[in-house]
């Protein structure tokens, strides 16, 4: 998934939006020794802040959210420039099970979980949920300043 996003990568990052800027793929972050790598890196100009994305195949598992937990608090603190928000994370997984989302209140916090498709719906459907999404999240941005 990771190779193929990158292969399109102009097309994928205008899909997300023109304020998304790709910083790094794969990027190392090393604690207490043990080597850990953020699948995708962007930065997002109109929020200020880092986005971290974790590609993951299958279901998501609630220990994803420790793990970009680990992610956030690392780039937070190490990469995080003056003037930018905290980062943020988004888990894009291959299947839906919305269950244990809403059980970990993901949506409440720097955490976004979204299932990404293997086969691309009609271009009409996908952008018009794309802008749905993008505009709940200023508005959820503008809330939270």
């Amino acid at each position: 998934m990771e190779d193929a996003i990158l292969v399109n990568l102009q097309s994928f990052i205008k899909e997300m939006g023109n304020d998304f800027a790709f910083l790094d793929r794969q990027k190392r972050i090393t604690v207490d020794a043990v080597d850990y790598r953020i699948d995708l890196l962007f930065f997002h100009r109109g929020l200020k802040r880092l986005v971290a994305i974790d590609l993951k195949l299958g279901k998501f598992k609630p220990e994803y959210e420790g793990q970009m937990l680990l992610y956030l608090r690392y780039l937070n603190r190490n990469d995080r420039k003056e003037g930018e928000g905290s980062p943020i994370g988004l888990i894009l997984c291959s299947q839906g099970n919305t269950e244990h989302i809403e059980y970990l209140m993901l949506d409440d916090g720097n955490i976004k979980v979204a299932q990404y498709f293997t086969q691309l719906p009609d271009k009409k459907i996908l952008s018009e949920k794309l802008n749905k999404a993008i505009a709940i999240a200023k508005e959820n941005f503008s809330l939270n300043k």
